[in-house]
């Protein structure tokens, strides 16, 4: 069997990372995000990086933690409201931002991973988004192409891995990686909790270990809230 469990994130990434290439990220807001690969990814020293992600994280934390070290200079995104940094580059003509819509960018992960160079969806049609792609009318309807991505490198973060790479995601962090795990050429999955072989029933394996190349154990599992909403106990 090759080896796939590594020491390290930074061991994991070696020889996987250089400057310019695309980089898709799971996680959704601040679950499932792989905080101990971006940790890593940011000590490399890797710059002009695309990163493909459902969002930017905030300040000082997830992908927000290679936006403060000016590693990224492009994100495609659905949703970047909660990262001042990203703002600040942005109007100042530091970043680029490629935006998709949320159901749109998952589509063109899963497209890429699954061999599909683009598809037509009917998202996006008569506004910003669909400005210089391709349209074409189905049964009365008019549809705007959108291409697969394909990313250099996935990196996404999972509950539970057996050595072979099979991956079980929990709850909301079952979100955008199991798409990203499959669009990368290598993926690098972090895991909470690396079981023996046999250990996981067939029947719940999330991605399969076809899909994964690498696996580390996560040293960070910071349970951050992305926005907390409070209020008196004496409300009506």
């Amino acid at each position: 069997m090759v080896k796939k469990v590594y020491d390290s994130a930074g061991a994991a990434l070696d020889g996987m990372v250089r400057d310019g290439m695309t980089i898709a990220a799971g996680g959704f807001g601040l679950c499932g995000i792989p905080e101990t690969l971006i940790d890593a990814l940011v000590r490399s020293g890797v710059r002009d990086l695309t990163i493909v992600s459902n969002n930017a994280g905030v300040d000082d934390f997830g992908l927000g933690r290679l936006l403060r070290t000016r590693q990224v200079r492009k994100m495609i995104s659905s949703y970047v409201g909660e990262n001042r940094e990203f703002e600040r580059q942005y109007l100042a003509g530091d970043l680029e931002i490629e935006f998709s819509p949320q159901g749109t960018l998952a589509e063109r992960m899963r497209a890429g991973g699954a061999g599909i160079p683009a598809f037509f969806t009917r998202t996006g049609v008569g506004t910003q988004i669909a400005i210089g792609k391709p349209t074409a009318d189905f049964d009365g309807e008019l549809y705007v192409m959108e291409r697969g991505i394909v990313a250099d490198l996935a990196i996404v973060k999972a509950w539970k891995a057996d050595p072979y790479g099979n991956l079980v995601y929990r709850k909301s962090a079952r979100n955008f990686n199991p798409m990203a795990a499959t669009c990368g050429r290598v993926t690098i999955a972090e895991v909470e909790q690396l079981v023996d072989p046999g250990a996981i029933d067939p029947d719940h394996v999330h991605t399969p270990g076809v899909f994964v190349q690498r696996l580390i154990r996560a040293t960070c599992n910071e349970k951050r809230i992305e926005q907390r909403t409070t209020r008196s106990a004496h409300a009506a």
